[in-house]
C-alpha cells in the first residue's frame, strides 16, 4: 500500500484559506506613505526584450536637442517597455531615480504565511523584506544557470564588515524564475525570531519554506541577522512587511497572508498501554492484554519496546484555547485510529501501511478526550508514530517525541532520472497541469543544461516544458508502479489535443488526442548529432516531422514542423490555445502573462475564438512552421 499525502496537503491548504487575509489593491490604504512611485493600476504589459531599469534611468537624464537629433539620425528609438492601464488589482512601482521610496505595511507581523504574484521587467529588481529586515530578492534572473543569493528568490546577504556579523546570504536551491514580464508566484512561510522575558534573542528567524512558481527554493533556512538594507538592524518579534522601491519597476498582485501564532494547546494526563502480538486489525487489541502500561509526557512509539508486531494505545486530555476547527495529522507506520471524544476522526485499519493522514474537527474551548491506537506487523517498516495539531492561524504543534516521528521522513526514497551529457528520453503517463487529465502516451525529453519537455505521442504535440532537473520516476518504478512520472520543475503547460487539422468550417474544433481522424503516429528517430528525437506522424496523406530544439542558451524551445507535401487548402496548425494577446509583431503573450510565443516562420497567423478559448493558427502552406515558446 502506498503512502497518502494528498489529503494532508489539501486539508492544510483549505484551512489556511479560511484565515487568509488579502492586501486591498483597490487603494494604498494598507500601506504607509509616501507613495510617489507607487500606484494602483488595472493592467500591465512588458516588452521582455527591453531593459526596463536602463530605460527608467535614461528618463532621469535631460537630453539636449543635439543629442536628440543625433539619436533620430541613427534611428535610435527609445520605447518605454512597460504599458499600464487604469483600474485596480495591481500594485506597481513606477520607479525613476529620485522617485524610489520603499513601501511598508501599516500592520506588523511575526510568523506568517505569505503569497503573491510578481512581474519583474527585464533588468529590474526589488525585494520582499519580512519584518522589514530579512530580504527575499526579487530579480530578473531568467536563464541564470547557477543562481546566487542575489538572484530571484535568494535570501540576500548583509554588508557588515566585522567577521562575526557577516551573513553571506543563501542562494535558492534552483533557479525557478520565469522570463521577464511574466507573472511569477512566490509562497513564503516565515518564522520570526524568539525572545525571552528579558528581550534576549533565543532563536533566530527562519524560512520554514519558500516556493517560487511551485518549486521549493528554500527549506528550513535559519536567518542569523538582518540582511542588507533593513529598516533597522535591531531584531524584533514583530515588524512591518516592506517592498523595496529603489531598484527598478516591478508589479505585484494577489498579495495574501495568514498571521500565525503558536498553538496554546496541551495534551495532559497522557497514559499508554503497550501490547505484543501480530495484530492484523485494530480491533485485535481489544481482546489482548497489555504487557506494560504507564504515564508519559509525549506520544512515543518506542514505548512499545519492540521493532515489530506490537500495539500501542495512548489516552489523554487535549486542552484547546478556543472554539475553532482543528486539523489533526497522524504520521505512522502500520495502522492507526485517532478518536476525539470517543469518535474516530481519521483511521488507517492496516498493519503494514505508512504515511500521513489528517482530518479537521471542530472543537469547543476546553478539554477533550484523545485516544490514539497504533499497530504494526511489517518488519520492513521502521516504527513511526506522530500526532500534530494546528488551526487555520497557528503553527503546527507536535505532541510526539522527536525520535517517535522525526522531522524529515522519506517513506519512499525518490527515484530520479537525471540527464547527463546526452539527452534522456522516458516513456510514461503524465498528468497535464500536474493534477489534471492524465495522458497515457507521452514522452519526457531531458536536454543537457537543464531544459525539458513532454511530448504527447498520441496527439503529436508538445504539451509542457520546464527548466531544471528532469523527472521523478518514483510513481512509475516503486513497487508495481502506476506508469507515470512527474516533472521536477515548474512546468509551463500549453494545450491538449491534435494541433494539425483540415477545417472546412472555421468554427469546427480540432480533434482530441483520442480521436484518430486520419492521424497515425510513426514513432521517432534520433538525430545522430544532437541525440534529440524527431517525432514523425502521418495526417491523412501527408507525413509530418516535428523537431523541438533548445534556444536562447537553453532557456526557450523552438518547435519546428515540416510537411512532406506542399500547400494544403483549409489545413491549419494550432500553436496556442487559451487567452492570447498580441505583444508586438509576431510575439504573443499567453494565458494572462504565463508564457510568450514568437512566430519565426513566414506564415500569417489567424486568431479565432472557439469554445471560450482563443486559438492561434498558422496555415499549412507547404513551408516549415517554426515558433518559439519562452517562459
Amino acid at each position: 500500500m502506498k503512502p497518502c499525502f494528498t489529503l494532508v496537503l489539501f486539508l492544510t491548504a483549505a484551512t489556511f484559506c479560511t484565515a487568509q487575509k488579502n492586501i486591498d489593491l483597490t487603494t494604498l490604504e494598507d500601506f504607509q506613505g509616501p507613495f510617489s512611485n507607487w500606484q494602483i493600476i488595472g493592467g500591465i504589459s512588458v516588452d521582455p526584450d527591453i531593459d526596463a531599469l536602463a530605460y527608467a534611468k535614461s528618463q532621469a537624464q535631460p537630453i539636449s536637442k543635439k543629442e536628440r537629433r543625433r539619436r533620430q539620425k541613427k534611428g535610435i528609438v527609445e520605447i518605454n517597455p512597460i504599458k499600464t492601464t487604469s483600474g485596480t488589482g495591481i500594485l506597481f512601482n513606477n520607479y525613476r531615480p529620485g522617485q524610489d521610496k520603499h513601501l511598508l505595511t501599516k500592520w506588523d507581523h511575526g510568523d506568517i504565511m505569505l503569497e503573491m504574484e510578481i512581474m519583474v521587467p527585464k533588468g529590474s529588481n526589488s525585494g520582499i523584506y519580512l519584518q522589514g529586515r530579512y530580504e527575499i530578492q526579487i530579480m530578473d534572473s531568467w536563464g541564470a544557470k547557477k543562481p546566487k543569493y542575489g538572484d530571484m528568490g535568494g535570501l540576500y546577504r548583509n554588508w557588515e564588515t566585522e567577521p562575526e556579523k557577516v551573513f553571506m546570504g543563501v542562494p535558492p536551491l534552483t533557479n525557478a524564475a520565469k522570463a521577464p514580464g511574466l507573472w511569477q508566484k512566490l509562497n513564503i512561510h516565515f518564522k520570526a525570531p524568539r525572545f525571552d522575558g528579558s528581550g534576549n534573542k533565543i532563536e533566530n528567524a527562519r524560512l520554514v519554506h519558500v516556493y517560487l512558481n511551485e518549486v521549493l527554493i528554500h527549506n528550513n533556512v535559519e536567518i542569523p541577522r538582518p540582511t542588507g538594507g533593513p529598516i533597522s538592524k535591531e531584531e524584533v518579534a514583530k515588524g512591518p512587511l516592506m517592498i523595496q522601491g529603489d531598484h527598478g519597476p516591478v508589479a505585484f498582485r494577489n498579495i495574501k497572508y495568514v498571521p500565525l501564532s503558536d498553538l496554546d494547546a496541551s495534551l495532559d494526563e497522557l497514559s499508554f498501554a503497550a501490547y505484543k502480538g501480530e495484530f492484523k486489525d485494530l480491533e485485535d487489541i481489544a481482546s489482548a492484554a497489555p504487557v506494560h502500561t504507564g504515564q508519559t509526557k509525549k506520544i512515543d512509539v518506542n514505548l512499545s519496546g519492540e521493532e515489530d508486531q506490537y500495539g500501542l494505545v495512548f489516552e489523554g486530555t487535549l486542552n484547546v484555547p478556543k472554539d475553532a476547527e482543528y486539523i489533526f495529522i497522524v504520521g505512522f507506520t502500520g495502522g492507526f485510529d485517532l478518536l476525539v471524544d470517543g469518535k474516530s476522526v481519521v483511521k488507517a485499519n492496516s498493519s503494514y501501511d505508512q504515511g500521513q493522514r489528517g482530518a479537521p474537527v471542530f472543537l469547543e474551548k476546553g478539554k477533550h478526550r484523545i485516544s490514539l491506537q497504533n499497530i504494526k506487523a511489517a518488519a520492513w517498516l521502521a516504527p513511526r508514530l506522530g500526532l500534530t495539531v494546528r488551526t487555520s492561524d497557528s503553527n503546527p504543534k507536535k505532541f510526539h517525541s522527536l525520535d517517535s516521528y522525526p522531522t524529515s521522513i522519506n517513506y519512499v526514497p525518490p527515484i530520479y532520472v537525471e540527464v547527463g551529457s546526452e539527452p534522456r528520453l522516458l516513456r510514461g503517463f503524465v498528468s497535464f497541469g500536474n493534477y489534471g487529465e492524465k495522458r497515457s502516451h507521452t514522452m519526457g525529453v531531458g536536454i543537457p543544461d537543464g531544459i525539458n519537455y513532454v511530448y504527447d505521442l498520441q496527439a503529436g504535440n508538445v504539451i509542457g516544458a520546464w527548466r531544471g532537473a528532469f523527472v521523478d520516476a518514483t510513481p512509475m518504478w516503486h513497487n508495481r508502479g502506476n506508469g507515470s512520472f512527474r516533472p521536477r520543475g515548474s512546468v509551463q503547460w500549453t494545450f491538449l489535443g491534435h494541433p494539425l487539422a483540415e477545417l472546412d468550417d472555421m468554427q469546427k474544433p480540432f480533434s482530441s488526442a483520442e480521436e484518430v481522424n486520419g492521424y497515425h503516429p510513426l514513432g521517432y528517430v534520433i538525430d545522430s548529432g544532437t541525440g534529440l528525437p524527431t517525432f514523425r506522424y502521418r495526417y491523412k496523406d501527408v507525413e509530418v516531422e516535428n523537431k523541438i530544439i533548445p534556444a536562447d542558451k537553453n532557456s526557450s524551445l523552438v518547435n519546428e514542423i515540416s510537411f512532406s507535401e506542399g500547400n494544403k487548402s483549409n489545413w491549419y496548425y494550432k500553436i496556442a490555445s487559451g487567452t492570447v494577446k498580441k505583444l508586438k509583431e509576431k510575439t504573443y503573450v499567453l494565458n494572462d502573462h504565463q508564457y510568450y510565443l514568437t512566430i519565426e516562420s513566414g506564415q500569417t497567423p489567424i486568431t479565432r475564438k472557439i469554445n471560450d478559448q482563443t486559438e492561434l493558427l498558422l496555415p499549412v502552406d507547404g513551408n516549415t512552421i517554426k515558433y518559439k515558446i519562452t517562459w
